[in-house]
């Protein structure tokens, strides 16, 4: 379906969480159900087959404008508001105890408490940075630039210098040390080269940005705008070397193992060794490289770029990652272009939701051990445990029954569904935080000592055996994702929360298209869909499907790449269909094996109407339910340059109009908007 500041990853508990989910066909709650919550959310004047997004959350989005401090509402931040209460009275509580030093309570304590104290952030000004700026400005010679970039990557800072540990993709059982693409201050490389007007007025506004915030720094008006323009001269270098959305999906292309040798060779001048040595990265033999191109530009921009391009570069990007951490002039600079010009929020969010943010990143694991223990209980995660069963015994049907697929491949595909893990709820093992230091001097250094933990905590995993108990997201996150080298699938305690519906109030046929589609089933279809399905059932990056099942498999992913690049959003742009294939693949996939599985349940069978709507009526209700969302024009024009994700209205009515099932149950007919012709419809899964 959201990467600690070092490295981000693919994706809040409600109070009313454990009070969520109907009985996964355990039982029929139709008779007590109260329809008010999906009829209030449909705007029933607008057919069903034109548009089902807005006839099923069109009156909601009417009676949901997006607040001001936002560029977004949706379903996942109502979930998200009431997370925030129970994280603010957790820290709040934390922050006035005397907890005993070293301990949970004590961190928590001391970082919110340092977060929300505004009168010593605005004191201390710049001063948490000034030991890194002052390295910055010594810089005397290339071999000084590497060893500055290598001390502030431990801090969060983005510098050309992309490494982290993951699992080597053909080889799951190792960790490996990967080096990908990084360095730039805009999103991706499309910002510095699209021509439209929107984007290049967005470049025009960097540079005036970095400006200012090099005037923030002490500058001269003069000096601030030359620096500016070398921070954006180097930046449009890398970006020029950077590969593009789509192209970072195929995952043998960004896949060039080599050795730590041939990496010198690859990148002339650069002593890879001792860099990495550098950057407490030791005894590596071989390395990772996910686009050598970029290394082999970024490596020259080392050695040729002048010092005074790298001390602006180097300065910008240090007081950027923590601009929002220092005093008040950074932090609505920062705003000023990072929220307003580039998603259009008009004011700031209220401090101690955005601590809380923060708070979140550094040590959301410690918060999540205290939130679960109260709102999310053992019987809680068996029944989510038991609706993920009953899905993917839906998904093995299917692939039993594909009429595309040989015996063959389909063997090969049982074993790799019957092999994924399922994570529900919240890890059984926690993380241990005991290294990370905390206290009451500095918001921006516990920031910096909160990414400096997650940086050694993950260079620690090399050479060390894989934890296959590992959890990449925390439990009060409204998010969910498949990893392909655990084959896994990972679903938070709050992917399950739904915002004023308690479990009295909930059939089945609502959660199986909440959470039974547009959750389980969606990330099981990952580890199917274009991208996952080049990795076996032990996760490695490895072929499995005979030549012929392969053919025909990627002529139906071409069939929704097709789809896809053929809607259009705001005036002109058009979703990239190829950057998005594996979340339409796992949307559709989503929808077809929680509708097989919702069959199964007692509501169904019995085929009694709620509020006038069919069951089979109310699954899709329930899949559009979680995707009840919208954004503001400058939120939406960054997601399609930017997301593997199409907009949410049309992860509804586009996997949709390829399923024979919505047709029927509502009647969709030609000359409907959404219709499709039998010929043009997609089927996959």
């Amino acid at each position: 379906m959201i990467e600690h500041t070092f490295l981000k990853r693919l994706l809040v508990v409600s109070p009313l969480l454990a009070l969520t989910l109907a009985g996964c066909g355990t039982n029929d709650k139709t008779a007590a159900y109260k329809p008010d919550l999906i009829s209030s959310n449909r705007d029933t004047t607008i057919a069903p087959g034109d548009d089902f997004f807005t006839y099923a959350n069109g009156t909601w989005i009417k009676n949901h404008p997006i607040p001001a401090s936002e560029s977004s509402w949706s379903i996942g931040k109502g979930v998200q508001e009431e997370m925030y209460g129970r994280l603010r009275t957790i820290s709040e509580n934390a922050a006035k105890g005397k907890a005993a030093a070293g301990t949970n309570e004590q961190k928590i304590g001391d970082f919110y408490h340092t977060g929300m104290d505004t009168v010593a952030i605005e004191k201390q000004g710049l001063q948490p940075l000034k030991p890194e700026l002052d390295r910055i400005d010594a810089m005397k010679t290339p071999a000084d630039v590497q060893a500055v970039i290598a001390q502030l990557k431990p801090y969060g800072v983005t510098t050309p210098a992309g490494a982290f540990v993951e699992q080597d993709a053909k080889n799951s059982e190792k960790m490996a040390l990967y080096l990908w693409q990084s360095g730039l201050g805009l999103p991706n490389r499309d910002y510095y080269f699209n021509t439209d007007s929107r984007t290049a007025n967005i470049r025009k506004e960097y540079v005036q940005h970095v400006a200012k915030m090099f005037e923030l720094m002490g500058q001269d008006a003069a000096t601030a705008k030359q620096n500016s323009a070398r921070v954006m001269k180097l930046e449009t270098a890398m970006a020029k070397a950077s590969r593009k959305l789509a192209d970072l999906r195929d995952p043998y292309a960004n896949y060039n193992k080599m050795s730590v040798a041939e990496l010198n060779k690859l990148t002339p001048g650069i002593d890879w060794k001792n860099w990495l040595a550098q950057m407490h990265i030791n005894q590596v033999d071989s390395v990772i490289v996910g686009q050598p191109e970029f290394y082999k530009e970024a490596g020259k921009l080392i050695s040729n770029a002048s010092l005074d391009e790298w001390k602006a570069y180097l300065k910008w990007h240090l007081v950027h990652a923590y601009a929002d951490n220092l005093s008040k002039p950074f932090d609505q600079e920062n705003f000023r272009f990072y929220g307003t010009v580039m998603q259009g929020q008009t004011e700031q969010r209220p401090r101690w939701k955005r601590v809380l943010d923060t708070e979140e990143d550094a040590m959301g694991e410690m918060l999540g051990q205290l939130f679960v223990k109260d709102y999310f209980s053992p019987g809680t995660k068996q029944r989510y445990e038991k609706l993920a069963d009953n899905v993917v015994a839906s998904f093995r049907e299917h692939i039993k029954n594909l009429d595309w697929m040989s015996d063959s491949t389909k063997q090969k595909a049982l074993a790799k569904l019957n092999k994924i893990n399922k994570k529900v709820g919240y890890p059984d093992q926690w993380k241990d935080f005991s290294a990370l230091k905390v206290d009451r001097s500095s918001y921006a250094r516990n920031v910096m000592h909160a990414n400096e933990w997650w940086y050694n905590y993950n260079l620690n995993k090399l050479g060390k055996p894989v934890d296959r108990t590992e959890w990449s997201m925390t439990p009060q996150t409204y998010n969910a994702y498949y990893n392909p080298s655990n084959n896994e699938i990972v679903l938070p305690a709050a992917i399950f929360a739904v915002p004023g519906l308690k479990d009295e109030d909930a059939d089945d046929a609502i959660i199986y298209g909440y959470v039974g589609a547009s959750t389980i089933g969606h990330e099981l279809t990952h580890g199917f869909d274009d991208q996952g399905s080049q990795y076996d059932a032990e996760g490695n990056l490895r072929n499995w499907w005979t030549a012929k099942d392969q053919e025909l498999f990627k002529k139906k992913v071409d069939q929704i790449v097709n789809q896809f690049n053929n809607y259009t959003v705001l005036d002109s742009m058009h979703v990239n269909g190829r950057a998005t294939a594996g979340e339409n693949i796992a949307d559709l996939g989503g929808i077809v094996i929680g509708l097989d599985a919702f069959k199964k349940t007692e509501q169904y069978k019995k085929g009694e109407k709620i509020g006038g709507l069919t069951p089979v009526q109310r699954y899709f209700l329930g899949y559009a339910l979680g995707w009840q969302s919208h954004q503001r024009d400058e939120k939406l024009a960054q997601q399609i340059l930017t997301d593997v994700h199409a907009p949410a209205n049309l992860r509804v009515n586009g996997p949709f109009a390829d399923v024979p099932a919505f047709y029927e149950a509502f009647n969709v007919k030609p000359g409907q908007k959404m219709y499709l012709p039998d010929s043009a419809r997609v089927k996959i899964w």
